[in-house]
């Protein structure tokens, strides 16, 4: 049995109407089966490019008259800020963006996680892993070196004389993932060709962001995802263990970026400034100018949010038709 680990977020410098979901507990479904998320990450205060997706994944589910959860993605407890959290809650309320029902928060679900590699590894579907990073470089063809390089296998059957298992991977086949993405249409990847075996826990102990966003997303009965295009090569290994773990797929719709000047994707690692709060209204105007909406002339946030709903509705019929 693997250690769970003992992470507690400090809750106690928290708005007093903010409620933290326990471990091992389910929200209550939304009466009209919409029940999307936002899942920042605490890294740092939010930033616009956060904005963007809070406001999207909020739009869409206040649409479909649906639930609108927030999770905090505090599982890599290194990269982790104490004081962002807070910032993220504070910032989230005084923009308007009500979240439904308690926080989730997974730095408090280790045991869950554990539950479902537990189930994987009576599957043989999980192998521990001794390469280092630079091992896994080494051994690439020229050809394959790339961000993310893909796994060539070394442990998968069975670890080397003297070796012992630094992280866990979950096995990966030649067969095809189809998912479809409410912009971009129909998706296809095959794992083994293009990431290969995948971590499921990492070399520090920490459970590694796939499995633990698919467990979360499943216990908490999340049927659309509308996040960042950037996760949309993350979608496939999602939609892999959910498959295997016997989970639903939710609904997939990824936003386009706001990027930084170089290009990348706007991000607290490339400079991305906190938000300024003392103009919320300004603040959420330029967020859907990002969809190419017009921005709604408002100066209470009571009045903005129903003409932004029928912004959303407008851009979402442009947009989409896949689902």
């Amino acid at each position: 049995m693997l250690k769970d680990l003992p992470t507690q977020p400090d809750t106690s410098a928290l708005p007093a109407e903010v409620e933290v979901l326990p471990r091992g507990l389910e929200q209550k479904r939304s009466s009209t089966g919409y029940v999307g998320r936002f899942a920042p990450s605490p890294t740092g205060p939010l930033h616009f490019g956060s904005l963007v997706t809070a406001l999207g994944s909020y739009l869409d589910a206040r649409l479909h008259q649906g639930q609108w959860l927030l999770r905090i993605e505090d599982i890599d407890t290194p990269r982790c800020q104490p004081e962002a959290t807070e910032n993220i809650l504070n910032a989230l309320l005084a923009l308007g963006m009500q979240w439904d029902g308690p926080i989730v928060y997974q730095s408090l679900r280790t045991s869950a996680y554990q539950m479902a590699f537990d189930v994987l590894l009576a599957e043989d579907r999980v192998y521990g892993c001794c390469c280092t990073r630079k091992e896994i470089a080494d051994s690439l063809l020229p050809q394959q070196h790339a961000d993310t390089p893909v796994y060539p296998g070394t442990c998968r059957q069975g670890l080397p004389p003297g070796k012992e298992a630094r992280a866990w991977r979950m096995r990966t086949n030649d067969t095809p993932i189809h998912w479809c993405d409410f912009a971009y249409g129909k998706q296809q990847e095959t794992l083994a060709q293009t990431v290969g075996d995948f971590v499921l826990k990492r070399a520090d102990g920490l459970w590694a962001y796939q499995l633990a966003v698919v467990v979360d997303d499943a216990e908490t009965g999340i049927t659309h995802i509308v996040r960042g295009a950037d996760l949309m090569t993350s979608t496939a290994r999602q939609v892999y263990l959910q498959h295997s773990l016997q989970y639903p797929t939710p609904q997939y719709w990824h936003l386009p970026l706001v990027l930084a000047e170089d290009g990348e994707k706007l991000s607290k690692q490339n400079g991305a400034q906190a938000l300024d709060m003392r103009h919320p209204i300004k603040l959420l105007n330029r967020a859907l100018e990002h969809f190419g909406l017009a921005p709604v002339r408002a100066r209470k946030l009571e009045n903005f949010w129903p003409r932004a709903l029928e912004q959303w509705a407008m851009y979402r019929s442009a947009v989409g038709g896949w689902l």
